[in-house]
């Protein structure tokens, strides 16, 4: 374990599966170790609850009982309806050692359809985070926003970023929206509130005009209603060192009422590409409040956060191929191209 703070790359995390620290009732797959990442599976297990909640100081399947309505079996494929709430049971678990601590986020394609993910953890005083030394089981709790889902044991959803310490926050950027698309170009995608089911696990497998609006913005400005979904683009390029990694947040309250981007890793290598030198954009997830809100051609609507790396990984992201690098405007990997 290196004495510095920072965020483990795929070796270490590689290490760690190895040693037995992380652990899970299938074997791991071969994809499954990100650059700075671990994707974690559903199991067959799942659970249709009335509320979302906290374990507090108790186990998450105790405060389960409290709460729940009826227990889903995940085995040959389950629709998980927009609207519920459902906590289901993670193949992989966790026997961090002393000084290791964790982070979890959805992965970009659950982000882009409106599902939102939050990990549980036994005696976990927060969402999402591990706490250090964690030994014991993980659970998600998932709820479908705009579209139901179809899903599966070994369907991801989520991520894990696993860390030494609190790693220092090296830089912190500010994110606008890109809305000048010029007459008659798409510039978002509204999500549809009546399409059909997305299945997790389809890739290029749906046609985006059963379940997306496109949207234009001839002037430059984009009125968002409350309670729709959408997807957007950054007005700048992204790019994250190949020592370093990055997690987009909310913006705060002051500047719109409206909050940006579900999936907030940036993996090390994203939108570096000698080869192409362009960037990628960050695609923005959007959902608006109470009131209707006028964004504007490059306002801010979010941050990213740089932490560093305890080393170089010895993947980038991109490697091997991406469905996001070099990305524009793009919805997720489970929609054929808008038009094609």
């Amino acid at each position: 374990m290196t004495s510095f703070p920072g965020i483990l790359p795929r070796q270490a995390i590689q290490a760690l599966l190895d040693q037995g620290a992380i652990q899970s009732e299938s074997p791991f797959d071969a994809d499954q170790v990100q650059p700075a990442s671990l994707d974690l599976r559903l199991s067959d297990e799942a659970w249709r609850v009335r509320a979302s909640f906290l374990p507090g100081d108790r186990r998450v399947e105790t405060r389960i009982a409290d709460v729940v309505m009826h227990k889903l079996d995940l085995t040959g494929g389950a629709v998980l309806e927009k609207g519920c709430v459902y906590i289901v049971r993670l193949q992989e678990r966790l026997r961090l050692p002393r000084g290791l601590n964790a982070r979890a986020n959805p992965k970009s394609s659950t982000g882009r359809v409106d599902v939102f993910v939050r990990l549980l953890t036994d005696a976990g005083a927060g969402f999402d985070d591990v706490a250090e030394g964690y030994e014991g089981p993980l659970y998600l709790e998932v709820a479908p926003q705009t579209f139901s889902i179809l899903v599966r044991p070994g369907t991801r959803l989520n991520q894990l970023r696993l860390k030494t310490g609190e790693p220092p926050k090296l830089e912190t950027r500010s994110v606008g929206v890109d809305l000048d698309g010029g007459e008659g170009a798409v510039v978002g995608f509204r999500g549809r509130r009546h399409a059909g089911v997305v299945d997790m696990d389809h890739i290029d497998g749906h046609d985006p005009r059963l379940f997306w609006e496109p949207l234009y913005a001839p002037r430059g400005e984009l009125l968002l209603d409350p309670g729709e979904f959408y997807i957007l683009a950054s007005r700048e390029a992204v790019e994250i060192p190949v020592d370093q990694a990055a997690e987009m947040t909310p913006i705060d309250p002051s500047v719109g009422e409206f909050r940006v981007h579900y999936a907030g890793f940036f993996d090390p290598g994203f939108g570096v590409d000698e080869a192409h030198g362009a960037g990628s954009r960050g695609v923005l997830e959007v959902r608006t409040h109470d009131t209707p809100f006028l964004l504007e051609h490059g306002q801010t609507v979010a941050r990213l956060v740089y932490e560093p790396l305890t080393e170089r990984p010895d993947r980038l992201y991109g490697e091997g191929g991406s469905h996001y690098q070099r990305q524009g405007l793009k919805l997720s990997k489970h929609f054929r191209a808008w038009g094609g």
